[in-house]
């Protein structure tokens, strides 16, 4: 009982974390993921209709990018677990949205 509890408790956790990430008011982003290895295009509607390209080698090894637009954080999450459930090393995660938060104020220096 008390490991269930404890599992809860982490996802109630990425749960709160997750929905603190995009304050926007949108929460369709733009997303360039950069990935080791190879990845054949065809798996672009199983990574949510991501573009994929294969860059081709940056030092000694292939370099796959996928980039598009996202639903929201939990597309996000379902796009990177599947890439790691096919054993492809992340190498880079940019949001490509401008950041539309407003800024917070700052009190002036005295």
């Amino acid at each position: 009982m008390g490991q269930a509890t404890g599992h809860l408790a982490a996802n109630f956790s990425m749960i709160t974390f997750m929905s603190n990430i995009n304050t926007s008011g949108t929460s369709r982003r733009a997303y360039r993921i950069r990935i080791e290895g190879s990845l054949d295009p065809s798996w672009s509607d199983r990574l949510c209709g991501l573009a994929i390209t294969t860059s081709g080698k940056f030092g000694a090894k292939t370099t796959t990018i996928l980039e598009g637009e996202l639903a929201d954080q939990s597309a996000l999450m379902g796009v990177l677990n599947s890439l790691h459930n096919l054993h492809l090393p992340l190498e880079a995660l940019e949001n490509l949205s401008p950041d539309t938060s407003e800024e917070v104020p700052q009190e002036p220096a005295h």
